[in-house]
């Protein structure tokens, strides 16, 4: 495997964040639930929401799990094959990032855009939404 150096040569994307962006803290989120899920780690998806979500968000997702028999956080039966995590704004102590995950490969890949409102302050997810149409 090549170094960060030779992917960064390359262009390739490289990742690194810190604890204090939210920015970070929501794709580190995405990319630990995806890998939870993947592994079939159910337990290790509950801790990460009680650690990234706030408790009013926690309770959210099981309603639209019950109703659309689905990962209320990833908004899918399967385990994406790709997660993307973008600034969207900020403002009045909160930041709104776009989530966009990848189902599946190729030219039939589907594609699922999030919504997702972090609060600065204590840097945990507030709100997880469908986006709305570009």
């Amino acid at each position: 495997m090549a170094d960060t150096a030779t992917q960064a040569a390359a262009g390739s994307a490289v990742r690194e964040g810190g604890p204090d962006s939210a920015l970070d803290r929501v794709a580190d989120f995405y990319g630990a639930c995806t890998d939870a899920v993947d592994d079939g780690t159910d337990d290790l998806s509950d801790r990460l929401r009680a650690h990234c979500l706030t408790e009013d968000l926690r309770r959210r997702p099981a309603a639209w799990e019950e109703a659309d028999h689905a990962d209320g956080v990833l908004r899918g039966q399967d385990v994406p094959t790709r997660w993307e995590v973008r600034y969207h704004d900020s403002g009045a102590g909160h930041l709104f990032t776009t989530v966009t995950l990848t189902w599946g490969t190729g030219p039939d890949a589907g594609y699922t855009r999030l919504a997702v409102r972090s609060d600065l302050g204590t840097k945990l997810i507030s709100d997880i939404e469908d986006a709305p149409a570009a």
